[in-house]
């Protein structure tokens, strides 16, 4: 899939760091929350994402963060994760009141849980694999069998 397809899909993409547990279990977390199948899913680790990152002109500082790419607009750190909330269902959608939190202290709390999240989480040796549940809510970027998937 290239850059162009996925702006003209205009669907919600969350950019996640595939290795990182905690970011692993809020996509699932999200995924469960999403019945409408709003969200795409892509590693911030894929060639994809690199190239949505820098569209975007995101800075290297932010890449500790969830990305959410929605509009065509780009949402990082703890307003990614309300945006997120936003469009979830469920008790979940109480958390939309943290907007009422000024952003720098958000985001400080949201920085701090970042740097540690492998301390704190642990990491996995390669990103996540889909099951065939869900694998159509994540966006395909490695060539397989020789054809790249779209």
């Amino acid at each position: 899939m290239n850059i162009l397809k996925v702006k003209k899909d205009n669907q919600p993409i969350i950019i996640f760091d595939g290795i990182c547990n905690v970011c692993n279990h809020w996509v699932q977390f999200v995924i469960k929350r999403d019945p409408k199948g709003i969200f795409k899913f892509l590693s911030l680790q894929s060639d994809l994402a690199r190239s949505l990152i820098i569209n975007h002109n995101l800075i290297n500082t932010q890449l500790d963060s969830i990305i959410l790419i929605d509009k065509g607009q780009m949402y990082t750190e703890s307003t990614a994760i309300l945006h997120i909330i936003n469009k979830l269902t469920g008790p979940i959608r109480f958390f939309i009141l943290f907007w009422i939190i000024p952003k720098r202290i958000r985001d400080r709390v949201y920085r701090f849980i970042a740097k540690n999240r492998y301390r704190f989480f642990g990491k996995k040796e390669s990103c996540l694999v889909p099951s065939k549940e869900i694998q159509n809510r994540f966006i395909k970027t490695e060539i397989e069998s020789g054809k790249i998937n779209e």
